[in-house]
């Protein structure tokens, strides 16, 4: 029997073989029927510079999210990320578990306190140049609406040198809302298909000279901020407007 949560080894989901029938799963289904069901709009690709690795971080509205940025990087990209999931949301059942492994290269994150294990996991993992997809609100929106960054993926990337993309993910809440979006507003609405969805990629990020983690957290939120203000046109998007301060 595997251990589960924190203790869920993931390393095999890295191994030769696994990583070969994650590309052929991921390269002919879920990419593809990703892009299907969600006419899905990809805008920045040429932000993103460079071998890398890269610390995306997102926005977090829908579980389809993940397929969302899988399908929207490009393959080589792809084929080195591992995603941040939640520890008590995929990692305590072992089907689901293997499954999250399997498919989308996930590794268990506690989300709800700063725990040195899993940072060491996610540190390590960017080291040995795999790119890291994180969401740092901590889970989906409850409300639809942009929140609070946790400050993992600005540690990560302050602690590595590494570069951080921000991105956006515009109106995956809608796209089969009842069945991945946490959000009242999605999950009681009808269940749409071919909802169309913008990925957009901003642009790379580092940690300046002399900058603390909780400054650099706070432009990383800016930059999702500013990209969600752009392509939503709505001038108001952003944590405050979520937070009604």
């Amino acid at each position: 029997m595997p251990k589960l949560g924190l203790d869920y080894s993931t390393k095999w989901g890295r191994s030769p073989g696994v990583r070969a029938v994650r590309n052929l799963i991921q390269g002919t289904f879920l990419v593809p029927y990703t892009r299907y069901l969600s006419t899905l709009e990809v805008r920045g690709l040429e932000k993103i510079q460079g071998d890398g690795p890269f610390i995306f971080t997102a926005n977090h509205t829908s579980n389809m999210d993940t397929p969302l940025v899988i399908a929207a990087l490009p393959g080589a990209i792809r084929r080195r990320l591992v995603v941040a999931a939640a520890m008590d949301n995929f990692f305590m059942d072992s089907g689901r578990a293997f499954r999250t492994v399997l498919v989308f290269n996930a590794i268990p994150i506690d989300r709800h306190k700063v725990n040195r294990r899993s940072a060491q996991i996610a540190f390590d993992l960017v080291e040995e140049n795999w790119n890291l997809l994180i969401y740092p609100e901590g889970g989906r929106s409850p409300d639809g609406e942009l929140h609070e960054f946790k400050g993992g993926a600005a540690y990560l990337a302050e602690r590595s040198m590494k570069p951080v993309i921000p991105v956006y993910i515009h109106e995956s809440g809608w796209l089969q809302g009842p069945k991945y979006a946490k959000a009242a507003k999605f999950a009681s609405a009808p269940d749409r298909h071919r909802h169309h969805v913008i990925v957009t990629f901003g642009d790379a990020m580092h940690v300046e000279e002399g900058e603390n983690i909780r400054r650099f957290n706070n432009r990383i939120v800016d930059a999702v901020e500013q990209l969600g203000r752009e392509v939503s046109g709505d001038a108001t998007y952003g944590v405050k407007h979520a937070e009604g301060l």
